[in-house]
């Protein structure tokens, strides 16, 4: 008989208000006071808040003059996503110490597969706390981890002692832990499922557990299929740090819906964290050379505009200049809503092959 492949051992290392705690770090005088990294006036949005901002409500992606009235003695400030790079790199390079299998997911945040190590620490706990010790020591700030059997019990876990917590979820454990978890923490599953799964009764993951998995997959298809075995704790998806990326994007849900026009200062500050999440593709020598924004309507359509410019987009500027222009290929009123806006980047090519084709195109 073929002999069981033994559970991996997954770590999910998320930094703690990661901006914010960076311009704390830097201006001590900013330390204990509630610190919101975001330009001020009316068509700026929170690009992060610290944990003092937190208490009043403040969160990322609201509007800034909104978290003004929240927290009047808030201090704001300019965000400077070079040094926050700088200091992802330094948390990269931490976790390169101890695997090679880290995915990352923005700046902020990663997985990483410690089923083995290069340390020969004795568990995965022993490597999470090793992890965050590190990150505390040589960038004076703090890391929460979730340690689990697979990636997205592992997420969920890394939230469970914000901030500066590590919360482990041991095979054995998986079922119970998962049972009493509102059914809103399943990656996947936004207000509207939610909405269809309340409907049939189901509020915890317990009760969708224990729902029939062929009415589940009769309803909702593939994916009613996919949310009973998430129930049950079972995710395969492996930790892929080489796999070739298609897009990077970043995107936004919010509180309330917003028309085109109030979506620039959105766009130009998710371009800002787009850029940042193509510069690390470029490192590799792949590059991209379409701009993609995705917009989803009050009423939930999915919408997608792009645009494959002759010069690519050469800065996060030019980035959020041509999101911003595809609002006017969205044929529909004035006055529509928007729930959510992303801005992405598509079209990777290798990067010498475009500057010789550039080049070639010149000269002709």
């Amino acid at each position: 008989m073929p002999v069981p492949t033994p559970p991996r051992k997954i770590l999910h290392v998320d930094m703690d208000a990661f901006y914010a705690s960076v311009e704390q770090r830097d201006d001590p005088t900013l330390r204990g006071k509630p610190v919101v990294v975001a330009w001020k006036g009316a068509r700026s949005v929170v690009c992060a808040a610290s944990y003092e901002a937190r208490k009043f409500g403040v969160r990322s992606a609201m509007p800034a003059v909104r978290a003004e009235r929240l927290c009047p003695q808030a201090i704001f400030v300019p965000p400077d996503f070079t040094r926050y790079k700088a200091v992802s790199r330094q948390v990269q390079a931490i976790f390169a110490r101890h695997t090679e299998l880290i995915e990352p997911l923005s700046l902020d945040e990663a997985y990483l597969d410690v089923t083995t190590t290069k340390t020969g620490l004795p568990s995965a706990t022993a490597t999470a706390e090793a992890i965050r010790a590190a990150i505390r020591a040589e960038t004076q700030l703090t890391a929460s981890a979730g340690v689990a059997p697979n990636k997205f019990l592992a997420k969920i876990a890394s939230d469970f002692r914000k901030p500066d917590g590590l919360f482990v979820v041991r095979p054995h454990e998986v079922l119970d832990f998962l049972a009493p978890l509102p059914i809103g923490r399943l990656p996947g599953v936004g207000k509207v499922m939610e909405g269809k799964l309340a409907a049939l009764g189901l509020a915890s993951v317990g009760d969708l557990r224990n729902f029939a998995a062929g009415e589940l997959e009769q309803r909702f298809g593939r994916w009613g299929r996919r949310l009973h075995e998430l129930s049950l704790g079972i995710d395969e998806h492996p930790v892929t740090p080489d796999r070739l990326t298609l897009q990077v994007s970043a995107e936004d849900t919010f509180e309330h819906d917003l028309t085109l026009e109030e979506l620039e200062p959105h766009i130009r500050r998710l371009a800002e964290k787009t850029w940042a999440a193509h510069q690390r593709e470029a490192q590799d020598g792949r590059i991209a050379r379409t701009v993609v924004l995705k917009l989803k309507t009050a009423d939930f359509h999915t919408l997608t505009r792009s645009l494959t410019p002759a010069q690519r987009p050469g800065s996060a500027s030019e980035l959020a200049e041509l999101a911003c222009a595809l609002r006017a290929r969205v044929e529909r009123p004035a006055d529509s809503r928007y729930r959510l806006v992303g801005v992405g980047m598509s079209g990777f090519v290798d990067a010498d092959s475009y500057v010789a084709q550039r080049d070639l195109f010149e000269a002709v």
